[in-house]
């Protein structure tokens, strides 16, 4: 991380949740944590970035929004992917752009990725996804409709998915 970077934590109808974010858009943001603390040992080292939430205005209010609820598009948030290897990065686009409220199987990410049969190294790669929500990994399940893994646990995961389904909040 450039020591440019900036970082911050705020509270989300789900917890507190952290953001790290380069010169080039959001880098990493934590799942909901219990606690502001929490959040911040989650996103770990901020490499001399220095802290401002107010840099996080939109990504704060559409995460406010998602998890009360709501649908939203997080297209207009910038990423940096570039911690990742290509192969991840192009899988993280690909999830990027599942839409909301619907899934797709490890298999199927991996053919949009241009690597069919992939499905582990997609699950590998989504297991690293630094941006979770923004890139929603959780909208990847198993074939045959299992939940599969999730970073943040099945629990989360299945919670996530009930509220795309159904607008109740987290």
């Amino acid at each position: 991380m450039p020591p440019h970077g900036t970082y911050g934590v705020f509270k989300t109808p789900a917890g507190w949740v952290a953001a790290m974010a380069s010169e080039r858009g959001l880098a990493r943001l934590t799942l909901p944590c219990a606690t502001a603390e929490a959040a911040l040992q989650e996103l770990g080292n901020t490499g001399g970035a220095r802290r401002d939430e107010s840099h996080f205005t939109t990504l704060q209010a559409h995460l406010a929004a998602y998890f009360s609820g709501q649908q939203v598009c997080f297209a207009d948030i910038h990423l940096d992917l570039s911690a990742g290897t290509p192969f991840q990065q192009t899988v993280w686009e690909v999830t990027r752009h599942i839409p909301y409220g619907q899934t797709r199987s490890y298999g199927e990410v991996a053919a949009a990725a241009g690597r069919p049969g992939a499905s582990r190294a997609v699950g590998q790669a989504l297991g690293r996804n630094p941006v979770a929500i923004i890139v929603p990994c959780h909208r990847v399940i198993a074939s045959g409709g299992r939940i599969g893994g999730f970073g943040g646990g099945l629990e989360l995961k299945s919670r996530l998915l009930e509220l795309e389904e159904s607008g109740w909040s987290v």
